[in-house]
């Protein structure tokens, strides 16, 4: 299986109005990217372990290392028509919070390295649109990236990684809908 560890980059710990890097990757035909920092590893896809009642974007579970890492697939989380798996599919091991969580992407493009004036601010959406995990457009030549806050994606109530309280009920909107009727 094809691996790729990725070292920290340079710009760790700079301060704001500094290039930042970004790791950009597809889902379906958009092009996205995430702090780069985030980024434990890029490994190609894997067959995982289906979990029973899980909500419907989380594919099931890897062992990474000895690690049981809970594994989204963000074609479904983002509502892309298709999910076909082929050589070009991989799984993003990512470092949010203090979890371990492996996203599932079409491809991933490169690394950028994008300047505060080459970010702009995410456009105003409807309410009924949850849009709290964008950070902004960001322009590269012709590209246009979506910037994704990961930490804010990947821990929100819906995805059910956030901590754990005891006492905390289950979110049944995280469910599938043909489950949600039957917690």
């Amino acid at each position: 299986m094809e691996q790729t560890t990725l070292s920290p980059p340079a710009n760790r710990g700079m301060p704001t109005g500094m290039p930042e890097e970004f790791l950009t990757f597809t889902v379906g035909l958009e092009e996205y990217g995430i702090d780069i920092v985030k980024v434990q590893e890029i490994r190609g896809y894997e067959t995982v372990t289906r979990i029973a009642n899980a909500p419907y974007f989380i594919k099931g579970l890897i062992n990474l290392r000895g690690i049981i890492v809970p594994v989204v697939d963000m074609r479904i989380r983002f509502g892309s028509a298709q999910s076909t798996y082929n050589h070009f599919t991989v799984t993003i091991i990512l470092n949010v919070g203090d979890r371990t969580i492996g996203m599932v992407v079409d491809s991933v493009s490169d690394v950028v390295m994008l300047t505060p004036e080459q970010i702009r601010p995410a456009p105003e959406m409807s309410r009924t649109i949850d849009t709290d995990y964008l950070i902004g457009l960001g322009t590269l030549d012709e590209r246009m990236l979506i910037l994704v806050d990961i930490d804010k994606l990947l821990l929100g109530l819906e995805m059910g990684f956030g901590p754990l309280h005891k006492g905390t009920a289950i979110d049944s909107t995280a469910l599938n809908p043909q489950e949600r009727g039957t917690l």
